[in-house]
């Protein structure tokens, strides 16, 4: 959902920093791992003492990281299938963070076991939703769709635990992660089920015969 913007971030807002990265020599790989580790920082250092929105805000600077890099590897020439690897496997360091960070948040200044477990299902299914995807890639299948999309779950997350923290209103954060618990969940069943389906036709026309009745 939220891919209709990256034209606007990648074209006007971030620019400068495309250019001024490229003039310096870095190397898009070097953006990707210090935006993960701003990312990290912000949320595992911030989080757990309860400082939200210092935390959003570190993690929000950072998180267009992951912008600047693609778009320096388009200008530059360099996209490569380790850069792909690199970023994906990141990704999931960076979101595994954030939502670890909530879990620290509420198993210590948040006191709220229910909460931590809550946090800690989002942490959980939101990789099982990345890896769903990639492996289905990875045998050939197609996986795409749902309703929680990487991005989704994190201008989400950051979005409510922000405003939560700004006026106070901790239902925000709540509501946020209680949204994502059923849309992580349904993204997993709806991907699992749509690979079943191709995999169920594949293996049909492996043997020779009809794709059988799911």
């Amino acid at each position: 959902m939220l891919d209709r913007f990256k034209g606007f971030w990648q074209g006007v807002m971030l620019a400068p920093f495309v250019r001024l990265f490229i003039r310096l020599g870095i190397s898009p790989d070097v953006v990707t791992l210090v935006g993960t580790l701003g990312v990290a920082a912000g949320a595992l250092v911030f989080f757990p003492q309860g400082m939200l929105l210092t935390g959003v805000l570190v993690i929000t600077a950072f998180v267009f990281s992951d912008l600047i890099d693609g778009q320096m590897a388009r200008t530059l020439g360099r996209s490569s299938r380790f850069g792909a690897f690199w970023d994906s496997t990141l990704d999931r360091i960076g979101d595994g963070a954030v939502f670890g960070g909530l879990v620290l948040f509420f198993a210590g200044p948040g006191d709220s076991t229910l909460y931590t477990a809550v946090a800690l299902y989002c942490l959980v299914m939101g990789s099982v939703t990345s890896y769903a995807r990639a492996r289905a890639e990875s045998l050939g299948m197609d996986a795409k769709g749902g309703l929680a999309e990487r991005a989704d779950r994190l201008v989400l997350i950051l979005v409510a635990t922000g405003l939560g923290a700004i006026f106070d209103v901790a239902f925000l954060m709540y509501a946020a992660l209680w949204i994502l618990v059923f849309a992580n969940t349904y993204t997993v069943v709806f991907r699992v089920a749509k690979v079943r389906r191709q995999a169920l036709a594949l293996d049909a026309q492996a043997a020779g015969g009809d794709a059988p009745a799911v």
